[in-house]
């Protein structure tokens, strides 16, 4: 679908996210309003705010691919990946507490991150090509949220929304991604104490690595790329859970460690 907006309402709808965001009242889904946005049209609406992220100091540290696994697609009703930008301020150590202000309406999911050695620049970016520049893989949670009010998302209001970023819970410890099948790493997904999925790296796109390959490549239409040193998330290895002041996420991998989060 082509272009259908002009950068008036492009920045009009991104100050409308924004304030949603700094007032944690969240909006009617964009595709409501405008049933016919495009994935580009959603994509400029998300540079956008990032750009006005930007100049109120806000850093990126890293990337996103988002909708990588069959659960999170069948969650949402959507059947593509999408991509979204890390800031600075959306990271926290694990083992630490996030406040009910500091977001809308909250969903953990787990996922195994990579940090670069080296730049990655698409097209034509493999999942060789990712394994060979990742200095290190790292347990996180992704701690989604929506500005979007009920979760009531189609493609388009995500990819707007950043891909529904909120923060990103940094476990440990770090290790080499040499001699780690990443499709076959397991993890146990517990809510206060409880098992409440479980999943492997084959969730997302059949291999993590995959995924960060997708992101770099989708990337380079965008004239960008993945930047030595950024945090990527390739995706969740289960579906997404609620999490409410009250609760302790935490996930465990097999030979990667844990992270866990609370909720006050």
């Amino acid at each position: 679908m082509a272009s259908t907006m002009n950068s008036a309402q492009i920045n009009t709808i991104a100050k409308r996210l924004i304030e949603a965001e700094d007032k944690r009242a969240p909006i009617a889904p964009l595709t409501t309003e405008f049933p016919e946005l495009a994935v580009e049209d959603a994509y400029a609406i998300q540079l956008a705010v990032l750009e006005v992220k930007k100049s109120r100091g806000e850093m990126v540290t890293g990337r996103k691919a988002g909708l990588t696994s069959q659960a999170i697609q069948k969650l949402f009703g959507v059947n593509e990946p999408d991509f979204g930008h890390l800031l600075a301020s959306m990271m926290v150590e694990s083992g630490a507490a996030i406040a009910s202000s500091e977001v809308i309406q909250a969903k953990a999911e787990p996922e195994i991150a990579f940090v670069l050695a080296q730049d990655l620049r698409g097209p034509g970016v493999t999942a060789l090509d990712v394994v060979g520049a990742t200095k290190y893989i790292v347990p996180v949670l992704e701690i989604i949220d929506s500005r979007i009010a009920d979760w009531k998302i189609k493609l388009g209001d995500t990819i707007a929304d950043n891909a529904s970023c909120g923060k990103v819970v940094i476990g440990g410890p770090a290790r080499p991604v040499t001699g780690v099948d990443l499709r076959l790493v397991g993890v146990v997904f517990e809510k206060n104490g409880e098992v409440i999925a479980t999943g492997a790296g084959a969730a997302a796109l059949g291999n993590p690595a995959i995924a960060v390959a997708w992101l770099a490549n989708k990337l380079a239409s965008f004239d960008q790329y993945l930047r030595k040193g950024e945090l990527i998330l390739p995706g969740s290895l289960t579906s997404a859970f609620d999490a409410k002041p009250g609760d302790h996420i935490r996930a465990t991998f097999d030979r990667l460690g844990s992270v866990g989060v609370r909720f006050v």
